[in-house]
Parts: C-alpha cells; structure tokens; sequence
C-alpha cells in the first residue's frame, strides 16, 4: 500500500514518497498567540499530528516545525489594546496552547521557531529578492513583484480579479506607499513608534507575515522539503506568496512538493474565529471531556472537510472513546498464542488502506471501531486477544489517543449500551 495525499497545487491525490535519502520534512503554519486557541486551531494541529504519526508508522523519519508568529499586526495590535508587552502577550497564550494541545496527546514539533529569533534571515531573502528583481522598495517599505512571478495564484486558483477582495480581506491595506499593483504584498515595512522595529538596508522596521514562513520553513528544512500545511484559509494570500517568494528567492521549483490544507470548524453558521467571537476553547471542553473524547470527535472527521462543531457529536465521541479504553484491555488475560483470525486481518488492513487514501479517518474510525466490538464480543479467545491489540496499537500510534484512562463509571455504562 502506498499513502496518496491530495496535493493543492496539483489539484489531486499524489502517491507520497519523500524526496531524497533524510528525513521527510513538515512545516505547518502555527499560531498567531494573541489570544487563546480554540476548538478550529486543536482541528488543525491535530489533523496534521495523525498525518505524523502515520508517516511514522510507515517507517519515515519525520522533521516536524511549526512557527510561532509573535510579531505581526494582530500581536502589535492586542499588545496596545491591553498595554502589554507584545512578547509577553505570545509567552502567555503560547503556554496556553501548549498546555491544552498536550491535554489532546499531540506530539511537539521538533522545532517551534519565533518570527522574532529570525529577522536576519529574514532580511537575507528579502534582499535576494531585491537583487534579482523580484521586488522593490519604496517609502521605507519592499514589496514583491507580483507581476514578475507568471504563476501566482497557481496554488489557490484564483485570478487576479478573485484576489483583491481576499488580499484586502485578509490584511492587505487599499492604500500602501509605493505600492504599485494592489496584490503586491508587504516584504518589509516601517513600524509605528509604539511597535518593535529592527536594523536594515531599506529602514528601521518589521518584516512582513508571509516572509516569515519563508524564512523560518528554509532555514530548518531547506530550499525543498515534502510537506507544507496549514489552515484552507491559508491558502492565499499567504501559502500562495511563500511559494512566489521562497522560488523567487532560491531558485528552486518546486520549493514544497505537498500543500496540503486543514478544512475550517464552524459555528453558529460561521467559520470559527477569534474576530467574530464564535469560540468554542478547548480549555472549557476539558472541563467536561477527556483528551480523547475531543481527539477522536475531531479526527473522525476528514481533514480537508468542513467541520460544523455540534455538542452530540462530542458526547457520542466520548461514549466511542469509552469503549475503545475498554477494549484496549480486553484482550488482557486471553490466550492470543497463534495468528489472528481472518477477520481481525482484514479489519486491521481495512484501516490501514483508509489512512493509505488521503488520510480517511472516517472510514479508519469505522474499522477501529470494528476491532473494539470484537475485542469486546468475539467467541475466539484469539481473535478477542488479537482485536484488543490492534486497537491498542492502532488507536495509540496513529489515532493518537491515549486509551489509558479507567473510564469512570458513567462512561462505562454509556459505552456498553453504544
């Protein structure tokens, strides 16, 4: 079996294979930490720690970063909201996120750079980019060319026409010195007199939000590694300008082979946001929910659908969670000497063929939770022993739940009767 992932660049399912000899290299788009993280951001990250995982199980080395955006105009502009320190704002709600995402038994990226720790990198590419005229500065500002790159928009589809609205949506401001084509995008800028601001060529200032990814992506992974993620609301403006600028900058084509994009979480008939104030925060749903209970109601979506939130869906969750504890043990004490049965077999390489296709964790977590009703039912001491274990296995390497808690007995009675 060979795992296929939808590629948005090319628009289809790919056959997955790394691009050379090391380890398969990941970048996810991590968090701006302005504020607290919620149920969207934990769909995210834990939709790309399964993709972790099952790279993992399949015998690839995996170099996970994801960054941490603490200087852009939301962290400048909640810092003078509340007349905080802009990096002590991050530092507080980084340790939030990190604290609520170990709650879900996600596994740490290997690196979690700062924007802030990479300014000279930053400058470097920014002044490649100039030299090869691929950008331009003016009125203390640099700019990218967007005319210069022929492809961009060849990730997000978009025309020119479809942009604009996103761009100016998105941060993009209708009037910018110098600018010579609204879709230009910000490499550099000047910053006010309350914002942070650092040494170079073209002014004091703060680099822009898509170098940053730029920037921090290349200097841990290289000019071309395997995977970039994030967020579909990422796709553009900002995956889209990593691509002009990254290849621009470097030279190399493609400088990701994967784009691959998280669906969003609604709620209340809009996407879930900290602008429009529609959080569910996976602080308050640990107060009622295991880690695994809200895990396994997310990654029993498929990653790139949409995600409308609904609380039965999450209690159901919990209940399915209940019962794959229970028969994670079941098959303790059994006679598991011999093969497993036929049927554990099939079920076990069912699930394996679902993660195969693009990651499908819906039909995955039908199969699994075939195994927990054959650990828990099955006549053949053997095939109970050998079910139990491949939902230890199974559910704990690649699902990444944790199935190590006693259900309480609440959760005991709700799971036998599901």
């Amino acid at each position: 079996m060979t795992l296929r992932l939808f590629d948005a660049r090319r628009g289809e399912l790919v056959p997955f294979s790394p691009i050379g000899p090391g380890p398969v290299g990941l970048y996810v788009c991590g968090v701006t930490p302005y504020d607290t993280g919620h149920l969207g951001h934990a769909f995210t990250y834990l939709s790309f720690d399964v993709l972790h995982r099952y790279l993992e199980f399949r015998g690839h080395q995996v170099v996970y970063v994801q960054n941490l955006t603490d200087v852009d105009d939301d962290m400048l502009r909640r810092a003078r909201e509340t007349g905080e320190d802009y990096l002590e704002l991050g530092n507080r709600n980084v340790t939030t996120f990190m604290t609520e995402m170990a709650a879900l038994n996600w596994l740490p990226p290997d690196r979690l750079p700062r924007a802030t720790d990479h300014i000279p990198e930053m400058r470097n590419m920014i002044a490649r980019l100039l030299a090869s005229g691929h950008a331009y500065a003016a009125e203390g500002h640099v700019y990218f060319n967007v005319a210069s790159w022929p492809t961009y928009g060849e990730l997000s589809k978009l025309s020119h026409a479809e942009m604009l609205p996103l761009a100016l949506e998105r941060g993009s401001l209708p009037e910018m010195p110098g600018r010579r084509d609204p879709l230009d995008f910000v490499l550099w800028q000047p910053s006010l007199a309350d914002e942070p601001a650092w040494d170079s060529p073209w002014g004091p200032g703060r680099p822009g939000w898509h170098i940053e990814c730029s920037a921090m992506s290349t200097t841990y992974l290289g000019d071309h590694f395997e995977i970039h993620g994030g967020g579909a609301d990422l796709a553009y403006p900002h995956h889209e300008s990593e691509i002009a600028q990254s290849e621009a900058a470097t030279g190399q084509r493609p400088f990701v082979e994967f784009w691959v994009h998280a669906g969003m979480l609604r709620h209340e008939g809009e996407k879930m946001s900290k602008s429009l104030g529609n959080l569910v925060l996976v602080r308050d749903l640990l107060r009622t929910y295991t880690g695994d209970a809200i895990r396994l109601y997310l990654v029993s979506h498929h990653y790139r659908d949409e995600l409308t939130y609904r609380p039965e869906e999450l209690e159901a969750a919990a209940a399915r969670a209940a019962r794959l504890r229970l028969a994670a043990i079941a098959g303790e004490g059994a006679d598991g000497s011999g093969e497993p049965g036929p049927r554990v077999t099939a079920i076990r390489d069912a699930f394996l063929a679902a993660m195969d296709d693009d990651l499908d964790t819906p039909r995955a977590m039908t199969r699994l939770h075939e195994l927990a009703d054959l650990a828990l039912d099955a006549d053949r001491p053997g095939d109970r022993a050998a079910a139990s274990a491949a939902v230890h296995e199974l559910g704990r390497r690649i699902v990444g739940l944790r199935l190590a808690a006693v259900p309480t007995d609440s959760e005991l009675g709700e799971a036998l009767r599901t």
